[in-house]
């Protein structure tokens, strides 16, 4: 029996209502998705809900925790307004193209508007097989519900970009995976599910009226400023490429490896999406892969902005017929705008560098002080959380803020490369005290460590258990206090703790 459902947040005040669904996507023609409503299970019971997110999207969080909301995240009821549906898309997979995935376990019950007007897709995973499943059962089981419950909100805390959990609920019911696990469903809300593997299905048809269906839908949604330019198409490829430039930075300075990089995950709005295979390095190695099944390393931590350049470029040519009537034309403004990634990625990596360090602004002799602090690291197996946190510990040896070095000592490893960054930070304009809470704002001192997650799963699954599952999800909203009476989800895993692989959880 799983233990009661804890809630986020503190309690709201006010009533608000059930879901209000505004289903633009699903106004598009059928062409884009199959309508498919969510198989029913047999005893729904509510795990979490995120009262907060919920308050956002104008969803009461008593009715989510409720009976009513219970049923409607299970799938065993389609609340009104909503239109559910699964919707297609290809993908390139490890570097081989599947011409038609979709969305397998997952099913698109709507949209919502928040209170600023922002559009919201609701999606449950797990919700039964769909036109798409091609053979599974649809459905997950607990332990990545779990996983990408923690994840995807610890990212959020940490002001990445992400899709987030709603809500998740148990199902009374078991699925067959290596042995049979209880299931479960995530209520996931995006900015929308809309991938690169989306526009590649539609490109690959060869018919350019739906294409451009498609990608008017996307800019009136994600790039509306793109509708008065002289290319749309360009001004929305540009808008996709800075995003994701951006975001795979964030993913670099967090030591933060997704797994499965493939063209299907990659979503146009720049959010991160598919907590599987995924992982937050401990000991920095720039060849780390944790996905069981990226046997090359295709995605390791320092491929992913390589990759991220590559899938940019699948998008690119899904979308020449409509960058410019003449071949040659749109080929040569498709490559211009590829061409801006490399810049765009290192400037948003090197302006997060500064503030790991206590720069304002990486200088072009910094160059060796960096590439030296990496290769320290790599070499002495120094963590890669704990080494720039306790960095930001340094930086004002007067200040008054609890000190994750005094738990963890910072390693001697770094005693002439400290003497060094000390003299660089004597070049700057800011005080000790600022440059130190810019550094606290820049360095977690707590993330979603990989054995803390699997620990969370193990407990729900050995005992049903849900306590240290709460218990995490709260303390990683506040990733960058450090409070010396949490030190334990600080720590790093222990050699018996070390998590190596990570799986996708179909």
């Amino acid at each position: 029996m799983l233990s009661v459902l804890c809630p986020d947040g503190p309690p709201w005040g006010m009533t608000l209502p059930a879901p209000a669904f505004d289903n633009s996507f699903a106004r598009l023609p059928e062409i884009f998705f199959t309508r498919q409503a969510p198989v029913p299970v047999d005893e729904p019971a509510a795990l979490r809900v995120n009262r907060p997110l919920a308050a956002q999207l104008g969803i009461d969080p008593d009715w989510l925790a409720g009976p009513e909301g219970t049923a409607m995240v299970a799938g065993n009821t389609v609340p009104e307004g909503a239109e559910p549906l699964a919707a297609v898309y290809a993908g390139h997979q490890f570097g081989g193209y599947n011409p038609q995935l979709g969305d397998g376990r997952a099913i698109l019950l709507g949209e919502v508007l928040d209170a600023q007007g922002r559009r919201f897709d609701i999606q449950l995973k797990g919700a039964g097989p769909t036109p798409y499943s091609r053979g599974g059962d649809g459905r997950s089981a607990l332990g990545p519900v779990l996983r990408e419950y923690v994840v995807s909100e610890a990212m959020h805390s940490l002001g990445v970009p992400t899709t987030r959990a709603l809500a998740a609920v148990s199902t009374g019911e078991a699925v067959a995976r290596e042995r049979f696990l209880p299931g479960a469903v995530l209520a996931r809300v995006a900015s929308s599910h809309f991938r690169v593997g989306t526009v590649q299905y539609f490109a690959a048809r060869q018919d350019d009226e739906v294409l451009r269906q498609l990608v008017d839908h996307v800019v009136q949604r994600h790039f509306p400023a793109a509708r008065d330019s002289d290319n749309p198409v360009l001004a929305m490829l540009e808008g996709v490429i800075a995003r994701q430039a951006a975001l795979i930075a964030q993913w670099q300075l967090l030591g933060f490896i997704h797994g499965v990089m493939n063209t299907d995950n990659m979503l146009l709005c720049g959010e991160t999406i598919d907590y599987g295979p995924c992982a937050f390095m401990d000991q920095f190695n720039a060849g780390q892969v944790y996905s069981s099944i990226d046997h090359g390393g295709r995605y390791a931590y320092r491929n992913q902005p390589g990759i991220a350049h590559w899938n940019l470029s699948v998008l690119a040519q899904a979308l020449l017929p409509l960058l410019h009537a003449e071949q040659d034309e749109a080929v040569a403004l498709a490559q211009q705008a590829l061409d801006t990634f490399p810049e765009q990625f290192l400037d948003a990596h090197g302006a997060g560098l500064a503030r790991k360090l206590g720069l304002a602004a990486l200088q072009e002799d910094d160059t060796a002080l960096v590439e030296d602090l990496f290769a320290l690291m790599e070499q002495s197996a120094l963590d890669f959380t704990l080494t720039f946190r306790q960095l930001a510990d340094l930086a004002d040896e007067s200040g008054d803020a609890a000190r994750i070095s005094a738990d963890f000592p910072v390693s001697g490893a770094l005693d002439d490369w400290l003497a060094r960054w000390r003299a660089r930070l004597q070049r700057e304009d800011s005080t000790p005290a600022q440059r130190q809470a810019r550094m606290y704002a820049a360095n977690p001192a707590f993330i979603p460590r990989n054995h803390q997650v699997e620990a969370v799963i193990q407990a729900a699954y050995d005992t049903g258990d849900l306590a240290p599952f709460h218990t995490l999800v709260e303390l990683l909203a506040t990733p960058f206090e450090y409070r010396p009476q949490e030190r334990r989800f600080a720590a790093p895993p222990r050699p018996e703790e070390v998590v190596r692989q990570t799986f996708c959880g179909t």
